[in-house]
C-alpha cells in the first residue's frame, strides 16, 4: 500500500498528528475560517475524512474583526489520561511589531464530541502545543515573540509547567531552545523517545525557504542538540520538487512500531505574472499536508528518500484495507446544518446570517457586509481542493438597488477575490456584473452588462478552473450558457501573490449575499456543485 501526497490537499497547514490505539488523527489550522480547527482521521495513514471542527461556539472562539490570516494558528492535538487536548492560538494582529494573541486549551472525551470551554494559557507567543511527559507533569510550549526593535522577534521556545488542577501554568518559563541559523524557529513539538527528548520546530518562514529542524536533549530543559544532517526536512534546496514549502511537521510512531512525519507543504504552479516566486511558482490550493516515512540512525530521525520527502511513500504494514467515503459532489441542502465541506469566515452559521429552513431545500443567506469587511460576512465556501474543478450553483434573488448582490465567489481573503453576482442596475434593472478586489484595487471588467429576463427565477453560476486560470459562466435555464469573457489567474489566489505576504490559508468557492443597503435582502441558492475535473 501506499501514501499519496499530499493527503490532505487544499488549504490544510500545520499537522498535528497523534495516535489513538489504532486511529490516526490529525488537526490543521484554519486561521480565520469558522469553525475552528479541523481534525481528520484514518486506520491506514492513506484515507482520510474530516471529522470534527471543535471550536463550534464564539466562547471558544470569537474571531469577529480578527485579520486576514489571523485567527487559529497551530493547533496541537494529543491523548492522554483518557481524553483529548488540543491546544491553539487565536491571532489578533498579524501586521507590524507586534502579533496580540492568545493561548488556549480545550478537551473532550471524543473527538468528535462536545469540546470544554477554553482555559486560557498565555499570550507570550504562538504556535502552542502540550506535552504529557512519563512522569505525569504535562508542560506548554510555544515560540516566543519580541517586539523589541534590536531583538529578533522569534526569541525562541519557551517551556511552562501546566497545573491540571489549578487549570494554569505554574513556575516560570523557560526559553529551551534559541534555533539554529536558519532562524524564524517556532511551532515546537517534544517528544520522549528512548534515553531523549526530542523537540521537533519549524524554521525558515512559511514560503519556499521552509523547513523541519530536530533536536534532542537527555534532560527536559536542555541544553538541546542539533541533528547532525539539519535540517531534517526542506525543499529549499530543490526548486523542481513537486512539493515545495516543506516544514512545520509533527511525528506518530504508529501501532505496527514504525515512525511517520506529518509536514506541511504545497504544490506550485506557474503564471503569466511576474514574481520573485517566478521560478518555483504560486499555490492557489494553499498549504497542504504530506506524510513522509522515518527511519532512525544513531538515535536521529531521517526522512525515508530525501529531504524534500516524496509523492509516494511506503505505508504501515497494516493489513486491512480502509476506504474513506466519497463524498457527495452535489449538496441540495436537505440537512438543517451546513455540509461539512463548508465554512463562514470569523462568525458562527446563525440565523443572523442564514438558514437551512427557512426555505426547505435551500440555502437562504441574509445580505450582510461586503466581502471587504471583517466582520460580518453572508459567505458559506469550501476549499479549492483540485487544480481542476467546477462548481456551480442556482441562486433566486430580486435586488431593489446596487447596494444589493449574491453569487458566486472565488476568495484568499479580503483584499483578494472575484465575484459572479446578480445585482440591479438604475437603467437595466437585474443584472448579472463582476466584481474583482486585487490587492485591494476594486474593478468591474464586464462593460456589457447582462440583463437577466423578468420571468426568471432561479439564476445558474458556474465557475470552471483550470490550473493556471478560472472562468465564470451563467445560464438562465442551466441548458444553454453563456461564458463571461474574462479570464482570470489562478495564482492571485495565493499566498504568493497577494501584497505584503505573511498570509497562509487558500482560495475558497462559495456563495455570499451582501446588502450594504442595510435591509438585509434575502437570497435562496438551491444546490451547490462541487465536482473535480483532474483525469
Amino acid at each position: 500500500m501506499t501514501i499519496n501526497n499530499p493527503v490532505l490537499k487544499g488549504f490544510n497547514p500545520d499537522p498535528s498528528i497523534c495516535r489513538v490505539g489504532e486511529d490516526y488523527y490529525i488537526a490543521v489550522s484554519t486561521f480565520e475560517w469558522f469553525p475552528g480547527v479541523q481534525i481528520y482521521h484514518s486506520k491506514d495513514l492513506i484515507h482520510w475524512t474530516l471529522i470534527a471542527r471543535p471550536l463550534q461556539k464564539t466562547s471558544q472562539l470569537d474571531m469577529k474583526g480578527n485579520p486576514d490570516s489571523g485567527g487559529v494558528w497551530a493547533p496541537c492535538l494529543s491523548y492522554a489520561d483518557g481524553q483529548f487536548w488540543l491546544i491553539y492560538s487565536d491571532i489578533k494582529v498579524v501586521d507590524g511589531p507586534f502579533k496580540d494573541g492568545h493561548n488556549y486549551l480545550v478537551t473532550a472525551d471524543t473527538v468528535d464530541g462536545e469540546w470544554s470551554e477554553p482555559i486560557p494559557l498565555n499570550s507570550s507567543g504562538f504556535d502552542p502545543s502540550l506535552f504529557h511527559d512519563q512522569n505525569g507533569k504535562k508542560y506548554v510550549l510555544n515560540m516566543l515573540w519580541d517586539h523589541r526593535e534590536k531583538e529578533h522577534s522569534f526569541a525562541g521556545i519557551a517551556l511552562q509547567e501546566y497545573s491540571v488542577t489549578e487549570k494554569k501554568l505554574i513556575g516560570k518559563r523557560k526559553v529551551i531552545f534559541k534555533g539554529t541559523s536558519i532562524k524564524l524557529t517556532e511551532a515546537p513539538h517534544l517528544y520522549h523517545i528512548g534515553d531523549y527528548y526530542y523537540l521537533l520546530t519549524a524554521e525558515g518562514g512559511t514560503r519556499y525557504e521552509h523547513a523541519a529542524t530536530i533536536a534532542r536533549s537527555s534532560n527536559l530543559e536542555g541544553p538541546y542538540e542539533v541533528h547532525p544532517n539539519n535540517p531534517i526536512l526542506t525543499a529549499f534546496h530543490d526548486p523542481g520538487h513537486p512539493l515545495q514549502k516543506c516544514g512545520h511537521a509533527s511525528i506518530v510512531h504508529t501501532h505496527t512500531n514504525e515512525w511517520y512525519l506529518a509536514h506541511l507543504t504545497g504544490r506550485p504552479i506557474q503564471s503569466n505574472q511576474e514574481s520573485i516566486f517566478q521560478q518555483r511558482g504560486w499555490c492557489p490550493l494553499g498549504r497542504e499536508t504530506a506524510i513522509q516515512k522515518l527511519e532512525w540512525k544513531d538515535g536521529w530521525p531521517y526522512v525515508v528518500g530525501g529531504k524534500a520527502g516524496l509523492l509516494e511513500v511506503e505505508a504501515p504494514a497494516i493489513s486491512e484495507q480502509v476506504f474513506s467515503p466519497t463524498d457527495q459532489q452535489v449538496d441540495e441542502f436537505k440537512e438543517t446544518s451546513l455540509n461539512k465541506h463548508f465554512q463562514t469566515l470569523r462568525i458562527p452559521f446563525t440565523d443572523h446570517i442564514g438558514s437551512l429552513t427557512d426555505r426547505p431545500n435551500h440555502l437562504r443567506l441574509y445580505g450582510r457586509e461586503s466581502l471587504t469587511s471583517k466582520f460580518t460576512q453572508s459567505f458559506v465556501a469550501r476549499r479549492w481542493q483540485s487544480f481542476n474543478f467546477e462548481a456551480e450553483t442556482a441562486v433566486s434573488v430580486f435586488p431593489e438597488n446596487f447596494q444589493q448582490a449574491a453569487g458566486l465567489v472565488n476568495y484568499y481573503n479580503t483584499e483578494n477575490w472575484t465575484a459572479l453576482q446578480v445585482t440591479y442596475d438604475d437603467a437595466l434593472g437585474r443584472i448579472l456584473d463582476v466584481s474583482v478586489c486585487q490587492n485591494l484595487t476594486f474593478s468591474q471588467p464586464v462593460t456589457q452588462k447582462i440583463v437577466i429576463p423578468d420571468e426568471v427565477t432561479y439564476v445558474y453560476l458556474k465557475v470552471t478552473v483550470q490550473r493556471e486560470t478560472y472562468d465564470y459562466s451563467y445560464s438562465f435555464d442551466q441548458k444553454e450558457w453563456g461564458k463571461i469573457e474574462v479570464m482570470f489567474e489562478s495564482s492571485h489566489l495565493s499566498d504568493d501573490f497577494i501584497r505584503g505576504g505573511g498570509f497562509f490559508t487558500g482560495a475558497f468557492v462559495g456563495m455570499q449575499c451582501q446588502d450594504t443597503s442595510g435591509s438585509h435582502l434575502p437570497a435562496d441558492f438551491r444546490y451547490f456543485r462541487y465536482e473535480e475535473t483532474d483525469k
